[in-house]
């Protein structure tokens, strides 16, 4: 489905990504861990199409050298940033609403979407009418979950999602990814994380990336299909 071959990015003249490779299939969750600055966030920004890359992606047959930043996520690609990006003067809703407004869905679509958020998270339901800046940095990632998915059909990207998290909050976090996954199956995931223990309970594969190359590809022991 997912398909990264030998990509690179340079920031200036100095590489961050050398020649990163991987494969993800369909409803596959893998981790993506690595320190500070070994290329994660990267990675990510390179499949939604925020850096000048080389090498080649491709999803779902399509090369996205040839599809523009802004439409990568009528693709089905979900992604929610590690700083989350809330629009503090709207209301919990209208972030998650957002992505479904500027992709101009259907009023039935964008509530079966929303449906779906409010069933993985429904502790959103209860925040719907707060003001987004009125909640807390553990709670902004959940919403800036719930905005990701009004878009993810196919692929959702998280990039650590639980870096900052008390642990209650941290678990919380978690059930609702097992809870996606047993409402969307199909749904693939990419969760970037320092911890490389974190997510090894959750996710089929965890790829490791060391400096801008990737150092492993292995499967998750009793996970793996």
């Amino acid at each position: 489905m997912l398909i990264l071959d030998h990509v690179t990015v340079s920031f200036g003249t100095v590489p961050v990504l050398r020649g990163v490779s991987f494969q993800l299939r369909e409803g596959e969750a893998v981790a993506f861990v690595g320190r500070n600055g070994a290329g994660k966030t990267t990675t990510l920004r390179s499949i939604m199409g925020f850096t000048r890359n080389g090498g080649r992606i491709e999803f779902d047959g399509h090369d996205l050298a040839g599809v523009a930043a802004h439409l990568r996520p009528g693709l089905g690609i979900g992604y929610a940033p590690e700083d989350r990006r809330l629009f503090s003067r709207f209301t919990v809703e209208e972030n998650i609403l957002l992505p479904a407004q500027v992709a101009k869905l259907s009023s039935e679509e964008t509530k079966r979407r929303l449906d779906r958020v409010y069933h993985v998270l429904p502790e959103l339901k209860e925040m719907a009418r707060r003001p987004a800046g009125s909640v807390s940095g553990g709670q902004g990632k959940m919403v800036a979950l719930g905005r990701a998915l009004m878009l993810a059909t196919r692929l959702v990207l998280l990039d650590e999602p639980f870096q900052g998290l008390a642990p209650v909050l941290a678990n919380r976090y978690a059930e609702a990814l097992r809870s996606l996954r047993d409402t969307d199956p199909s749904l693939a995931l990419i969760i970037t994380e320092s911890n490389p223990h974190l997510l090894r309970g959750f996710a089929e594969r965890t790829i490791t990336i060391e400096r801008g190359e990737i150092a492993g590809d292995v499967p998750n022991e009793g996970l793996a299909a």
